[in-house]
């Protein structure tokens, strides 16, 4: 009998409820089949109900997903004083930002543990209340995220940076003024907090060596609804001509690409059928292309993309890489599924140098995996290497069996869920509540595949 599960809505104590299960009893060795839906994708939806704080009017977003992640971000808003209702439709977010107010840092770092996404306020509130306050920065432990991009993206635009023992304070006694900016790596949080700094910014602010992925390109758009003039020139420039004032909006998240993936990945390990309605395929191009290499089958819907095998599944060498390449949270699940590979695949991690730690799970469960912490040398490669980057190797295929497992974070531990759901016997995965973060009503959607577990805690 599996425990009884609650279906999530929008309110963020039903959110809660059913993701509160810390720990998992899974009996695996049945494929996953069925249809799952994705809503709005994470990385987009928290930094445009950020982006409302700039706006003189109510916003509107859509497609919100229930993930706790939204719920960081709702809180820290809440706390600023912008009041956050949902709408009548699930998914619906009602953002204004009239009230709002300096808040206590003591508040900030009460809401912000399990998040980065407060680096992102520092644009805007700067922008309405001339100060902020970042508490130390929290997030899934994949490597270094620096943000000394974030911060000297800032001073260019003319705040001052005063670190302290709790944290970072922002000022801008003279105002936020256009610069000229490049960053050293196309990092998506950097190129979100110049966008969302320089678009109130007096004058113009070219940004140079900016992250151009789909979800970036949303927030633009974004951005452009609610009054701000952005062009995106060739070579991964983007120019931002300031506005006094911007407007509220009303706008439908792009779909989680990183959430579709996993799905697809999971049919592979599996052996199973899984249908992801609101998956898209321009946005999945270059997934795509490696799934079908490593033997998936697809097949490209008006509301959805169907994913399975088509056979043995292949070999395959991927390299991580910001967009258009292959994204980084893309390789976890597919490791999972290259277990079961007929040979060897590599890996090239590129983004972070600490994604790999969740492989140490996957070898207890039997797989053959050797991670080489400073990379492989020799061999073709489409991305430059990179002093930080690491090898996976992975040799298959290897029966993978139950085990007893802890999650490290948000994607290796929905890569351990779905291992555990591949391998023979009884698996008992901990600390799941940290997939809540990005897969919204997981336990309901696993439940809807076919998959067989318990919640014991």
């Amino acid at each position: 009998m599996k425990t009884p599960l609650l279906i999530p809505s929008t309110d963020p104590a039903t959110a809660e409820k059913e993701a509160s299960g810390e720990t998992l009893r899974i009996r695996g060795g049945r494929p996953l089949t069925g249809r799952v839906e994705v809503k709005g994708a994470k990385n987009l939806a928290t930094k445009a109900m950020v982006a409302a704080l700039l706006g003189e009017s109510t916003s509107t977003l859509r497609d919100v997903p229930s993930i706790s992640d939204v719920q960081v971000v709702r809180s820290l808003l809440e706390v600023h004083g912008v009041t956050v209702i949902d709408g009548e439709e699930e998914g619906v977010l009602h953002l204004d930002p009239s009230g709002a107010v300096s808040a206590h840092m003591e508040e900030i770092d009460a809401h912000a543990g399990a998040s980065r996404i407060p680096i992102l306020f520092c644009g805007p509130l700067l922008h309405l209340l001339g100060q902020a306050f970042i508490p130390d920065l929290g997030g899934c432990r994949i490597g270094d995220r620096p943000i000394d991009f974030h911060l000297d993206a800032l001073r260019r635009f003319g705040a001052i940076v005063d670190k302290l023992p709790s944290g970072i304070r922002l000022s801008a006694p003279n105002g936020l003024h256009g610069a000229n900016i490049e960053l050293p790596y196309p990092s998506v949080g950097a190129t979100e907090q110049v966008l969302l700094t320089a678009v109130r910014a007096e004058g113009v602010t070219e940004l140079r060596n900016a992250a151009i992925e789909p979800e970036i390109m949303d927030l633009i758009a974004v951005l452009q609804k609610m009054g701000a003039i952005i062009s995106y020139e060739p070579n991964r420039v983007i120019l931002i001509e300031g506005v006094k004032e911007l407007r509220g909006y009303d706008h439908r998240c792009i779909f989680d690409r990183n959430e579709a993936a996993s799905w697809a990945c999971a049919a592979l390990a599996t052996d199973g059928d899984i249908f992801v309605g609101g998956a898209k395929q321009q946005e999945m191009l270059t997934f795509l292309n490696v799934f079908r290499k490593a033997g998936g089958w697809f097949d490209i819907h008006e509301d959805g993309i169907q994913f399975r095998r088509a056979g043995a599944l292949k070999p395959v060498i991927v390299e991580t890489d910001v967009h258009p390449g292959f994204m980084t949270d893309w390789q976890q699940p597919l490791i999972v599924a290259l277990t079961q590979a007929e040979g060897e695949s590599i890996v090239h991690e590129t983004v972070y140098e600490n994604r790999f730690g969740f492989t140490q799970a996957l070898v207890k469960m039997g797989a053959n995996i050797v991670v080489h912490p400073h990379g492989l040398e020799g061999g073709y490669r489409r991305v430059p290497r990179r002093a930080l980057e690491q090898a996976a190797v992975i040799n298959g295929p290897t029966p993978l069996h139950g085990a007893d497992i802890v999650v490290p974070d948000l994607r290796g531990g929905y890569s351990h869920v779905i291992a555990a759901l591949a391998a023979e016997g009884e698996s008992i995965v901990r600390n799941v509540g940290i997939i809540r973060r990005g897969y919204e009503k997981l336990f309901t959607k696993l439940e809807t595949l076919g998959a067989d577990f318990d919640v014991i805690g």
